[in-house]
């Protein structure tokens, strides 16, 4: 089970009933009048959001006009006659079809790799199934690996919070003079009571002062 820390600030109270039931009556109750020894309390029923995370949808396509290049030699020559003969390699070889003419290329000194972009679409589909493709340079053969450029796109990104079905979160308990313990058990038999929409408590944490952090498992 996955522990959720809760922040429980002063004047609040956590509810865990055995019935997923009574929570969900008692929050669409909203507010209760709870009996605190000599005086009534009007306090509020709150939802229990146990976490906030995010919905979206991952779109993944293969790029048409660019191709990834990974494993290029590191050679004692200037970053940009590496990239001009990259570019030169891949726009027509001797060996290989090249991919045509080339709009872009982004190499990166150090990782041995870069990014070809070619000027048109499905210039790239000439690699596909190409896992090694020859490069000259310096005097010497060198086999690329050559794989698909991927595109990330994220749509229908909308936040979301998850709420418990069987806790509850009091709201606007007073200070009264009684001890925090005592002030639970008036909460806990006020919230027991079916009469009063209540049911069986598994668990219960009112915080009278500061605040505390709860860990509840889902």
């Amino acid at each position: 089970a996955t522990k959720i820390p809760f922040r429980l600030n002063e004047n609040q109270a956590l509810l865990t009933f055995e019935d997923e039931e009574v929570a969900q009556r008692l929050t669409r109750m909203s507010r209760h009048c709870v009996n605190l020894d000599n005086r009534t309390a009007n306090v509020t029923v709150k939802p229990f959001e146990l976490d906030v995370g995010f919905l979206f949808e991952l779109h993944i396509t293969i790029s048409g006009k660019k191709i990834r290049v990974s494993e290029i030699p590191e050679l004692p020559i200037p970053k940009n006659w590496m990239r001009d003969k990259l570019e030169l390699n891949f726009y027509k070889t001797e060996q290989a079809p090249g991919g045509g003419e080339i709009q872009d290329v982004t190499y990166t000194p150090g990782s041995g790799t870069a990014v070809i972009t070619f000027l048109k679409p499905g210039a790239s589909n000439k690699f596909v199934g190409h896992a090694k493709y020859p490069f000259y340079v310096e005097g010497t053969w060198f086999n690329l690996s050559v794989s698909p450029h991927f595109n990330f796109h994220l749509g229908k990104f909308q936040p979301y919070c998850r709420v418990s079905r069987k806790t509850i979160l009091l709201k606007g308990i007073p200070e009264v003079e009684e001890d925090e313990e005592s002030v639970q058990d008036m909460i806990e038999i006020h919230f027991q009571k079916p009469s009063n929409g209540g049911g069986e408590i598994e668990k219960i944490k009112y915080i009278s002062r500061g605040t505390a952090y709860v860990c509840f498992e889902e």
